[in-house]
């Protein structure tokens, strides 16, 4: 049974790893597919006129006026234009000025230059209060919006000794005059490999990109804490118990990559000092990043001794060291070079581990699987973020989630370790106290005692597996819903809280009472979704009890008729009942043992989405029908209607937990929870029956609803 069980769940973590690394792929894809050609700037002009970017937030991109070696204000820029007509050079935006080709040589990373963009607003958007969010440029800039200086980061000059560098992301606000802003931006950079706007400016509504920026602040700060927390309790217990190294590879591992998470992404370093050194910053960064390949090597080698060679061992500490020896000595216009080195050696160094954790997976030593899975994710997400560091991927900052997760996993290995050490010593203690008992009263009643203790423990082996067999099907079933909870209720819980600190800032007073309705909207919804999951978990673990009966078909279904008539017509469809075909055969009426309750339960739920999906005037029908395949009757039970369809490609989804299909036409208002058809599929494989949907997609849908007949003497 325990194999059974443990097999089970190496398919599970399969599965989910397997999703997770499609996950990203398909974001690196979506993410990174190009944009339509009108909303790129060509030529420094970037026309938005069929753009609403005060609601849709949209990432600046496309080609820039470039104006180098010079530091230029809008005035100056004017002028220029004005006696000398428009000679300007584009550069594509985002994108280091490294490797840009001017009069036939290449620039290198180190310079100063000016860069220009005009935009072209829509009516709606000229009267909104409209945001830039900045990100991080190297390394100090200036910027004008229509002539003014809105924002200085450092201090720009024409030499090293006149820049003064620094870090960290901005919100800029303006109002736009009219349909027409200006974005002058003074850029320099003496300190880094790569000079210029390297990341995207997002432009977009002052709201919509605050409560963005908001989130993507919450959400790094919630890992961050996670890893430091996580890193620190592992630190402890190495402190308490120092035999075993491996809290001590795991916790400094974690620690250091909740102080990177601080140092990348949103800055959060600089937002809590912003007096933070740039150049500590960047070696701290760089630092942790040499040494992450050996610390998770040594990790590794803790958790399964003997499978990391010596000189692997010896080459991987030299290599590490010589890394960390030139980011201490050199600047960091030298050390930023070897980016690339050094992701080559980490990602090396992950490749090497998961080829010795595939051959410890194939041996089954416990753990081996769960490390391997999860390091794939880690893989993932810290090779695309060098890619992202050097330009050749869009997916910014995805290793701290890569390595939350990796780093969760790992704690639920390390304290698995911990309760079966403290398992294995407890049982130990028990079996040498207990059979020091029964050779105490061996001695003096050999025969009986063995007979009433042979007894004895085959009773309580029985009890134990039964117990244990309720104990496993139960906290199956906890952390299934606890999964499933976290899973379906993040995005509405983030989205309530964005509403919640919009009423609490009073942003716009005037929406507050828009604001509540859709909090309140969200709390019922939320109520519904964690009833519907908890109900379709209990169906999934067994815990449901069901009260067969024999009833009439027929009979059953004219009751639902009859009970939902009005609920149907009330929504303005046309509700129709039809099992002619049935009530010829009078003699051989289908009977099925159901549970009544359930069933109408699972109908209702078919019904429901028919309303939903259907237009006003639009038919909903229920029929009933008997097929008899291999000498077996079948009562079919099917509901119809009108709507626009469903895809047939996506038929064998809808019955999966949480698919959800938005249909054209259908009010955005509507919204499920995506278990109504699952519950429905419990339930009806729960009668031994089957249910199957049938769609072209255009003229509605139809769901049958299969269940074997019984003979009735």
């Amino acid at each position: 049974m325990r194999g059974i069980l443990r097999y089970g769940s190496r398919i599970i973590l399969l599965y989910i790893a397997a999703a997770v690394v499609v996950g990203l792929i398909v974001s690196y894809a979506v993410i990174s597919a190009p944009d339509s050609p009108k909303l790129q700037s060509e030529k420094g002009i970037l026309d938005l006129t069929q753009a609403h970017v005060s609601e849709n937030p949209l990432k600046l991109k496309g080609e820039w006026a470039f104006y180098w070696q010079e530091l230029l204000s809008p005035e100056e820029i004017q002028i220029r234009s004005a006696r000398d007509g428009n000679h300007d050079r584009w550069i594509s935006i985002p994108s280091s000025w490294l490797g840009y080709r001017l009069d036939g040589q290449q620039l290198n990373g180190t310079g100063f230059a000016t860069f220009r963009v005009v935009i072209q607003l829509s009516e709606q958007d000229r009267n909104e209060r409209l945001a830039l969010r900045m990100p991080t440029i190297f390394h100090a800039y200036k910027l004008w919006v229509n002539g003014k200086l809105l924002e200085e980061v450092g201090e720009v000059g024409q030499d090293k000794s006149n820049v003064t560098p620094h870090l960290a992301t901005k919100l800029v606000f303006f109002q736009p005059e009219n349909d027409r802003v200006e974005l002058v931006m003074q850029v320099a950079n003496f300190h880094h490999n790569r000079g210029g706007i390297t990341k995207y400016i997002e432009l977009g509504g002052s709201d919509v990109l605050t409560v963005r920026t908001n989130l993507r602040i919450a959400a790094e700060t919630f890992i961050t804490a996670s890893l430091l927390v996580i890193g620190m309790y592992h630190l402890l217990l190495f402190i308490l118990r120092r035999k075993d190294r491996a809290p001590l590879y795991f916790g400094l591992f974690t620690v250091l990559f909740g102080i990177r998470s601080l140092l990348v992404g949103e800055l959060m370093i600089t937002q809590i000092w912003p007096a933070f050194p740039w150049g500590l910053q960047f070696k701290i960064e760089y630092l942790i990043l040499c040494s992450s390949g050996y610390i998770i090597t040594m990790y590794f080698d803790s958790i399964f001794p003997n499978y990391v060679s010596r000189w692997f061992h010896l080459g991987t500490r030299i290599v590490t060291s010589a890394f960390c020896v030139v980011v201490v000595v050199t600047p960091a216009l030298l050390y930023t070079k070897m980016l690339l080195i050094i992701g080559v050696m980490v990602v090396l160094h992950m490749v090497y581990l998961m080829v010795g954790l595939v051959k410890v997976a194939i041996w089954r030593m416990e753990g081996a699987l769960i490390f391997l899975l999860v390091s794939v994710v880690a893989l993932v997400t810290v090779v695309n973020d060098f890619l992202y560091y050097n330009e050749w991927s869009r997916i910014g900052n995805t290793s701290p989630l890569g390595l939350l997760v990796f780093t969760i996993a790992q704690m639920i290995l390390l304290s698995s370790r911990f309760t079966r050490a403290a398992s294995n010593e407890e049982r130990i203690t028990r079996e040498l106290q207990v059979a020091n008992d029964k050779l105490t009263e061996m001695n003096m009643n050999l025969e009986v005692i063995v007979q009433e203790r042979t007894h004895d423990l085959s009773a309580a082996h029985d009890d134990l597996r039964t117990s244990y067999d309720r104990l496993l099907h139960s906290e199956q079933g906890r952390k299934k819903l606890l999964a499933y909870i976290t899973h379906d209720l993040r995005m509405p819980l983030s989205s309530m809280l964005g509403y919640v600190e919009a009423v609490q800032d009073r942003v716009k007073p005037e929406r507050n009472e828009q604001y509540l309705k859709y909090i309140r909207d969200n709390t019922i919804r939320i109520n519904r979704m964690i009833e519907e999951l908890s109900f379709l978990s209990h169906l999934e673990t067994g815990q449901v009890s069901y009260r067969m009966e024999q009833v009439h078909v027929a009979h059953f279904l004219r009751r639902f008729y009859e009970q939902y008539e009005l609920v149907v017509r009330d929504a303005g469809l046309d509700f129709r009942l039809d099992f002619r075909d049935v009530e010829d055969q009078r003699p051989n009426v289908p009977v099925v043992e159901m549970d009544a309750q359930r069933l109408e339960q699972a109908l209702f739920n078919l019904v429901s989405n028919a309303m939903k999906f259907t237009s006003r005037g639009g038919l909903v029908r229920i029929a009933l029908a008997v097929y008899e395949v291999n000498h077996a009757r079948y009562a079919i039970i099917s509901v119809q209607d009108s709507g626009m369809g469903i895809p047939p490609d996506q038929l064998e989804q809808i019955f999966d937990r949480n698919y959800k299909y938005d249909r054209p036409g259908v009010e955005k208002g509507v919204e499920g929870s995506g278990l109504g058809l699952a519950i429905c599929r419990e339930i009806v494989q729960a009668h031994g029956g089957t249910i199957r949907a049938e769609s072209d997609g255009k003229t509605g849908s139809i769901f049958y609803v299969s269940l074997p007949c019984i003979l009735v003497l």
